[in-house]
């Protein structure tokens, strides 16, 4: 008999994910930076009493986030009022997988037994090294992108060591936004401390530990169902790439091959993927960030179930190559591995497509970033990080998302932006035609205009699936790609590398950004002419796109149904599971 009925579990379970949502509330509104503040790009989780992660954000990214410490600071050892701290992604095995995400990690205890853990993670904007942001595609060295915190146990009873805060503090260009991060941070956590601790008094220590333990088998018996319900015995594989690493080498390839045994173990082999690259583009992948993905996809529309370590327990084994892009040997940088993150993602996704002939969403793009770095008219030095939203893939029951940075988080706001740093937008709309033809259409990307109001500032840009945009699946053609141009129109017109840093602009120069769109999902010439027409209606799609992709005619406000009919009685036959560019049943 169980110590924790089905009426208690479940209370518990939403009592853990209302202390995470409010955690995560208290950390939006006190944070300082934009990064967390606007952006929201933070996450929270809690763990059981052995460190094993039960209740957590939807993210695919996280890994063992106790083990670093408890390698350090041994759980017995721990007492209430201990707060833990580390940003070390090597010495983490890619629990953090670049420098600029601080980890705070409290115990929780229940009088002196030990309940669980409580973590805090956000993106710091600037942490020092080799350019404002800390993150550039000019770094070739992971001491390149800041300060690196190993584990380190910040409060022993309550009391904080001041010191390694102003260790910290002094090695970012920007003290004051880092000092109102750390305490946002601590608060945020502190917060969550106390609400575990309410839930296992209500309940008792046994109770929640047993609610735990139930919460992570019954996530990792529901992935394992959906694995095998996918996967036949045998092995599956899929390959993508990404462009560049912004020091003039690539593409670089992502190689993955999913083994079912015939006993039913899974198994994940990521040996092919190509050498680590010079720049940073590398991705320190930790072992359970497979699981976490491939979870995350097979549990949406599981009411009442929770992302937890349950997932990555259901792949049994996962075999990495050192010295690969996805095991780079230190010190390699790391500080733009989202780019060959977001790609793993979509290889996932290329993997259940292939065991399903193409029941999965196409491919997405890559988020965008950009940093303006430079001095306002007021004199004071300013950093303008802008991560903006790409298309989603299409998926085989609805077209993708349009306009998504990553997961929950947010674009800036015009108002926010214009009132916070010396730039004018001058646009910020739906990047047409970015959005790749399907039966269910991609997501489009986005367009921004910045019209720089600095005397001088410096420029990088991050933008990939240009040579290799996302494929589209089933029929679907793929999305279109990125381009980032400054003074378009103008004489003095010119398009920038995709990934690159040091450009500089000048007061009244116009910086114009384009993202990506994701993959269509299914025959363009299948989709109803009347959603077609709502495309074009709402900037989505071109009437010439519309002519050319779908078969439509529209002519004035409306579709020219004879002229349509004509186009439509001689479909393009698809001559491959994928697209990008051309059909194909492999895109890399």
């Amino acid at each position: 008999m169980t110590a924790c009925d089905p009426v208690s579990l479940e209370i518990i379970r939403g009592a853990a994910r209302a202390a995470q949502a409010e955690m995560e509330a208290l950390l939006e509104r006190t944070a300082m930076s934009a990064f967390i503040r606007e952006k929201k790009d933070f996450y929270t989780a809690l763990f059981d009493a052995h460190g094993t992660m039960a209740v957590g954000s939807d993210l695919p990214i996280f890994g063992d986030i106790v083990g670093p410490v408890a390698k350090h600071f041994p759980l017995e050892t721990m007492r209430p009022g201990d707060l833990y701290w580390y940003s070390d992604c090597y010495g983490s095995r890619g629990a953090v997988s670049h420098s600029n995400d601080q980890v705070f990690l409290a115990p929780i205890f229940l009088g002196q037994v030990r309940v669980g853990f409580v973590m805090g993670w956000a993106h710091f904007s600037d942490i020092g090294g080799l350019r404002p942001g800390s993150l550039s595609p000019d770094a070739t060295d992971h001491f390149q992108e800041g300060i690196i915190i190993p584990p380190v146990r910040l409060m022993r009873d309550g009391v904080t060591n001041d010191d390694l805060l102003r260790t910290f503090w002094r090695n970012g260009r920007f003290p004051d936004q880092s000092q109102g991060d750390t305490r946002a941070l601590m608060a945020a956590v502190r917060l969550g401390e106390r609400r575990v601790e309410e839930i296992a008094a209500r309940f008792g220590a046994d109770v929640l530990a047993d609610a735990f333990r139930q919460l992570l088998d019954r996530t990792e018996a529901t992935v394992r169902a959906k694995l095998a319900a996918t996967f036949p015995v045998g092995t599956t594989r899929f390959a993508d790439a990404i462009d560049s690493d912004g020091q003039g080498n690539g593409p670089f390839t992502l190689r993955l091959a999913l083994t079912r045994t015939p006993d039913d173990r899974f198994i994940l082999d990521a040996t092919e993927t190509d050498d680590q690259a010079p720049g940073p583009v590398n991705l320190l992948m930790h072992p359970d960030v497979p699981g976490m993905a491939l979870g995350l996809y097979f549990l949406q529309g599981e009411l009442g179930q929770v992302l937890n370590a349950g997932a990555p327990r259901a792949i049994d084994e996962v075999i990495l190559r050192e010295g690969s892009l996805l095991a780079p040997k230190p010190p390699a940088p790391l500080g733009l591995r989202g780019l060959t993150m977001m790609r793993l993602l979509a290889a996932l996704h290329g993997l259940v497509a292939v065991a399903k002939r193409g029941e999965a969403p196409a491919a997405h793009s890559a988020y965008v970033v950009i940093a303006l770095r430079g001095t306002a008219p007021n004199g004071k030095p300013f950093l303008l990080s802008d991560g903006v939203g790409v298309g989603y893939g299409a998926r085989p029951f609805a077209d993708g998302t349009d306009a998504v940075y990553f997961v929950a988080q947010e674009n800036y706001p015009v108002e926010f932006m214009e009132l916070s740093y010396p730039v004018r937008l001058r646009s910020y709309a739906i990047n047409r035609d970015s959005g790749g033809a399907g039966l269910f259409r991609g997501g489009c990307g986005v367009v921004r205009e910045y019209e720089v109001m600095a005397e001088r500032a410096m420029l990088a840009v991050r933008v990939d699936s240009v040579r290799n945009p996302p494929w589209g699946v089933a029929g679907g053609l793929n999305g279109g790609s990125g381009r980032a141009v400054v003074n378009q129109g103008t004489p003095g017109e010119r398009e920038l590398p995709p990934l690159s840093d040091g450009t500089i602009l000048v007061r009244g120069d116009i910086f114009r950004l384009e993202t990506g769109g994701g993959g269509g999902w299914g025959h363009p010439f299948d989709r109803d002419t009347a959603l077609v027409l709502e495309d074009v209606r709402g900037g989505f799609v071109s009437p010439d796109a519309a002519r050319a992709e779908y078969g439509v005619v529209i002519t004035g406000d409306a579709v020219d149904e004879a002229a349509t009919a004509r186009l439509r009685s001689d479909p393009p036959t698809p001559t491959g599971l994928f697209h990008r560019r051309e059909y194909t049943d492999a895109v890399a």
